[in-house]
């Protein structure tokens, strides 16, 4: 992992602790862009062609990734726009179980549809809360972030697994951001419907670019709504026989963007993922039990067995400050401060950030 920190130029300026707000650009995909945009320069509409007839790609690198078939998955500008995309088509009597303070990108879209909504606290064992509820007969729809976006709690995935298995009819909607990148994932047998994710954070990527992965039972539940020229990939006789993830797809998809993603994916598969699951989990455990032994941790995340590698520390702005001036890129959040590390962290750089919160 040494090595592949010298991709990332940011990481000579500082100790970068904020891939939950932005993940960083690699040499590599710069490079990548730059030939792109040249191309383009130098080839206008006959090199844009060539880039339209290529978007296939990018959905067959995000489905032999993330395990779904290329026909299950939508290429997105983001997680928000796909999520409200899909949201059009969805039943008004659905009944929708939400996560207090999740993402406001994942919540706010019920909110404003007048869905009829529930909602669980975040918890040691928030787990068999939302499983009462699904029990209770009162839930269609659990609507949840896999990775909560201020703590950095993780949903229990086999947990997930279980509720599908012995709930068939619920419909399990999860927003990928802060996880997807992290470890590798079966879309296929994680009993998840619907997983949307923007490319930006820990997929690194760069902004414009996401995906939305769909099950097959999933597609019998939306009647999608929005559609376009993209959406038959500009042949209009086609107008009538459109697939499911292709209403997602209704206007332009910017090459330079989904290209983005299409080489970051192999990027990522060229590490392995098996070795930056190993990376954050060290990680995680590292900063775990670093912030816990001085106090600065919620009860919730402290007593939870697993965590992903996003922390939220009690701070005050002077705190903060404090670590902005010693090269610590970070942000608040809720009431305290947000770090998160990446596989091109290291172990030291979070020792120094608990040094100059002892000093």
């Amino acid at each position: 992992m040494q090595n592949l920190r010298k991709k990332f130029p940011v990481l000579k300026q500082c100790i970068y602790a904020n891939t939950p707000a932005t993940g960083l650009l690699s040499e590599d995909l710069m490079e990548w862009r730059q030939e792109h945009d040249l191309d383009y320069l130098i080839g206008g509409s006959i090199t844009k062609q060539k880039n339209f007839e290529s978007i296939g790609d990018v959905r067959d690198a995000v489905g032999r990734f993330f395990q779904c078939i290329s026909e299950n998955v939508a290429l997105v500008p983001n997680f928000t726009l796909g999520l409200n995309m899909l949201l059009e088509g969805l039943s008004k009597d659905n009944r929708i179980l939400l996560v207090e303070n999740d993402y406001p990108s994942l919540n706010w879209p019920f909110e404003t549809r007048s869905f009829h909504r529930e909602y669980v606290k975040i918890s040691k064992h928030f787990e068999e809360e939302i499983y009462n509820r699904v029990e209770s007969g009162k839930v269609d729809v659990l609507a949840i972030s896999i990775v909560q976006w201020i703590n950095g709690i993780k949903i229990d995935l086999d947990f997930i697994k279980k509720l599908k298995n012995d709930f068939p009819n619920l419909l399990v909607i999860a927003d990928g951001t802060q996880f997807c990148g992290t470890q590798s994932f079966n879309f296929a047998d994680s009993g998840i419907d619907v997983l949307g994710t923007s490319g930006y954070k820990w997929l690194l990527s760069g902004y414009g670019n996401g995906f939305v992965l769909v099950s097959k039972a999933a597609k019998e539940r939306f009647i999608p709504k929005f559609i376009g020229n993209g959406s038959v990939d500009r042949n209009v006789n086609l107008r009538n026989t459109i697939p499911f993830c292709k209403h997602l797809e209704p206007g332009h998809l910017d090459s330079f963007n989904f290209g983005s993603l299409q080489f970051s994916l192999n990027f990522l598969e060229t590490v392995g993922m098996n070795h930056i699951d190993v990376q954050l989990q060290k990680l995680s455990q590292k900063a775990k039990e670093g912030f816990s032994s001085l106090g600065l941790l919620e009860n919730e995340v402290v007593e939870r067995k697993v965590h992903s590698t996003i922390f939220n520390i009690k701070g005050d702005e002077q705190l903060f400050n404090k670590l902005l001036d010693e090269n610590v890129v970070c942000t608040r959040r809720g009431s305290g401060i947000r770090l998160g590390f990446h596989f091109y962290n290291t172990e030291n750089e979070i020792d120094a950030i608990l040094d100059i919160i002892k000093s």
